[in-house]
């Protein structure tokens, strides 16, 4: 029912589902890129319905504190503790290797505002874990969210950041001006069209 209903508002909204070919990989680390906006979330929410997918996805913990908390977690929402020194990547790696499935998605820039860097965050959990890197692309431009085949790590990351960054190309988030790595046109470039330090 919840399904269905999201379909509907994805479709009265003017969204399409672009790559998913019916299921997620039972274990895997999805990036949503670029991530510019509050409004990701509820979109993401709504496709993470469409398709049926049980995805979890992580944030602050002061999020997770009444009232809120208990939303949150029903929603699939790990809390995370910004103000502590506390080793993220190796205490998710220890989720992907204790359950037989379990997907997780993630935001690179870390933040809704402007960065020159890329979080690596979630290249090492994939690696680590041996779990696959599937991308998925906010086009607010075109309207369209889009997954891409599952990706290995190979452990080279200059590398495989080229083909990860290369999914992205021509995208637009909802505020383009505030995403990683964009044109004039606040399209996002491949990895190969500027010099830039990952």
């Amino acid at each position: 029912m919840f399904s269905a209903i999201s379909k509907w508002i994805l479709k009265i909204l003017g969204w399409e589902i672009e790559g998913y070919h019916g299921q997620v990989n039972p274990k895997a680390v999805l990036i949503e890129f670029p991530h510019t906006s509050n409004w990701d979330f509820p979109l993401g929410i709504l496709v993470r319905s469409a398709i049926k997918a049980d995805i979890k996805f992580v944030a602050k913990d002061s999020l997770f504190k009444f009232p809120f908390g208990g939303l949150f977690r029903w929603m699939g929402g790990y809390p995370v503790d910004r103000s502590k020194n506390t080793n993220f990547v190796d205490a998710v790696i220890n989720i992907f290797n204790e359950k037989e499935q379990f997907a997780i998605i993630l935001t690179p820039e870390g933040t809704r505002k402007k960065v020159n860097d890329l979080k690596t965050g979630f290249y090492h959990i994939a690696d680590g874990a041996k779990v696959p890197v599937v991308m998925v692309r906010f086009d607010w431009g075109k309207k369209s969210v889009g997954f891409s085949e599952p990706f290995y790590t190979t452990g080279n990351y200059d590398a495989d950041m080229i083909q990860i960054l290369a999914y992205y190309k021509g995208v637009k988030g909802k505020n383009p001006q505030l995403a990683y790595n964009v044109n004039e046109k606040g399209e996002m470039l491949g990895a190969l069209d500027v010099k830039y330090k990952i």
